[in-house]
C-alpha cells in the first residue's frame, strides 16, 4: 500500500499535470482566436484595399485639362441632365451583341477630329456637291453599322430632350463610352460642340489622316501640328488595343520583302491571314486582348509585334520607345496620359456658340438655315454657365 505522502505526491501531480493540459490547451487556443483575428484582420485589410483601388479605378481624373472657349464639364446640365446616362445605357445594350462596335465608334471620333476638327463632318453623307470624307480611301473601312449607332444614339438623345445635343458631342461621348465600357478608363468630357455644315473633300481628308505606314519622326511632327505632344501620339495609339485592320492596311510589311522590324513568327501568322498584299481579310490589332481596353498593345511593339508601321515604329525611336516602355509595364499610367490625350484632342478645332449647327439628323444638314428658336435657348442656357 501507499504511504499517505506518496498518495499526496501523485494527487499533486496528476493536479501539476491538469493545469498543464489546461494551459497547454489555452495556449492553444489563444493561438487559434490570434490566428483567426489576424485572418480577419488581413482579409479587412484585403478588402479595403480592393475597394481602393476600385475607386480610384472609378475616380475620373481632375478637370485640370484646359478646355477652349465655348465647352463647358456642365453644357448639358439643365438642358439635357441624362444625356450621358442615356448614352452609356444604349451602348451597353449594344457592345453586349457586337463589343466590335466599341473600336468602329472610337475610330469614327479619331477621324472626324484630324480633319477639320471635332465637329461630326465625318458622319455626313456626300451630296450633290461631292462625296463625304467616308467615301475617302482611309475612310472606306469604316464600319457603317458604328454610323447607324451614333444616329441611334442621336434619336434617343432627342426623343428625351429635344434638339439640343450636338452629334459631334454624341460621337464624343459614345467614343469615351466606347473605351469605359471595353475596360479602359472613364474620364469626363467638355461638350457644348456644334455641328459642320459641310464635310472635306477626300483630298483634305487623305492629307490629314495619319497613315499607318508613317514613321514616328512623321507623326510627331504632325501631332505637335495639333498641339498635342509625344505622350499624347503613344497615349493615343494605345487606342489599337482593340479592333481590327484590313489586310492592305500593313501587308506592305510582308510583301515583297518583310519588315525587319517585325517578328518573324508573327509575320508567318500574318501571311497567313494576308497571303496576298490585297487580301480583304481582317487582323485583330492586339494579339493578347483585342477586345479588351489594356496596355497589351505596348507589350505587343516590344516584343515586334504591332501590326501598322506607325504602331511598331514607336518602339524603334528613340524619342518614344521609352513611353512604350512604361505603358506596357504600368496599365494606370497609360489610362491617365490616354485620358488626358483623348480630352485634348476631341477639342481640336471645335465648333462652338453660334458656329454650325445642331443637326437633326446625323447624316445630313438640317433643311432650315437658321437656328431653331430650341436651339437658340439651349445655345443661351449653356453661354451663362461656361
Amino acid at each position: 500500500m501507499k504511504s499517505s505522502s506518496e498518495e499526496q505526491q501523485e494527487i499533486e501531480k496528476k493536479k501539476l499535470g491538469s493545469k498543464k493540459r489546461e494551459r497547454k490547451m489555452a495556449n492553444g487556443l489563444s493561438k487559434r482566436i490570434f490566428t483567426f483575428l489576424m485572418l480577419i484582420s488581413l482579409v479587412a485589410v484585403a478588402l479595403n484595399l480592393l475597394a481602393t483601388v476600385e475607386a480610384q479605378n472609378k475616380k475620373k481624373p481632375r478637370r485640370d485639362v484646359p478646355i477652349v472657349k465655348g465647352l463647358s464639364w456642365s453644357f448639358y446640365q439643365k438642358a439635357c441632365p441624362k444625356v450621358e446616362k442615356i448614352i452609356r445605357k444604349e451602348l451597353k445594350k449594344v457592345f453586349k451583341n457586337d463589343i466590335g462596335l466599341a473600336a468602329a465608334i472610337l475610330r469614327i471620333h479619331f477621324h472626324d477630329c484630324f480633319v477639320q476638327g471635332c465637329e461630326g463632318s465625318v458622319l455626313l453623307d456626300g451630296s450633290a456637291s461631292g462625296p463625304g470624307e467616308q467615301s475617302s480611301i482611309p475612310n472606306l473601312t469604316l464600319r457603317q453599322a458604328a454610323f447607324v449607332v451614333i444616329n441611334n444614339l442621336r434619336a434617343l438623345v432627342h426623343k428625351q430632350c429635344g434638339q439640343v445635343v450636338s452629334c459631334s458631342d454624341t460621337l464624343a461621348l459614345a467614343a469615351r463610352d466606347s473605351v469605359v465600357l471595353s475596360g479602359g478608363p472613364d474620364y469626363d468630357v467638355p461638350l457644348g460642340r456644334r455641328d459642320s455644315l459641310a464635310f472635306a473633300s477626300q483630298n483634305t481628308t487623305l492629307n490629314n489622316l495619319p497613315p499607318p505606314f508613317a514613321k514616328a519622326s512623321q507623326l510627331i511632327t504632325d501631332f505637335a501640328n495639333r498641339n498635342l505632344n509625344i505622350t499624347d501620339l503613344v497615349a493615343l495609339s494605345g487606342g489599337h488595343t482593340i479592333g481590327i485592320a484590313h489586310c492592305p492596311s500593313f501587308t506592305g510589311r510582308l510583301y515583297p520583302n518583310q519588315d525587319p522590324t517585325m517578328n518573324k513568327f508573327f509575320a508567318n501568322s500574318l501571311k497567313r491571314t494576308c497571303p496576298t498584299a490585297n487580301s480583304s481579310n481582317t487582323q485583330v490589332n492586339d494579339i493578347r486582348s483585342p477586345d479588351v481596353f489594356d496596355n497589351k498593345y505596348y507589350v505587343d511593339l516590344m516584343n515586334r509585334q504591332g501590326l501598322f508601321t506607325s504602331d511598331q515604329d514607336l518602339f524603334v525611336d528613340k524619342r518614344t520607345r521609352g513611353i512604350v516602355e512604361s505603358f506596357a509595364i504600368d496599365k494606370k499610367l497609360f489610362f491617365d496620359h490616354f485620358a488626358v490625350a483623348m480630352i485634348k484632342m476631341g477639342q481640336m478645332s471645335v465648333l462652338t456658340g453660334s458656329q454650325g449647327e445642331i443637326r437633326s439628323n446625323c447624316s445630313a444638314r438640317n433643311t432650315g438655315s437658321f437656328m431653331s428658336v430650341l436651339e437658340e435657348g439651349i445655345l443661351e442656357e449653356a453661354l451663362s454657365m461656361i
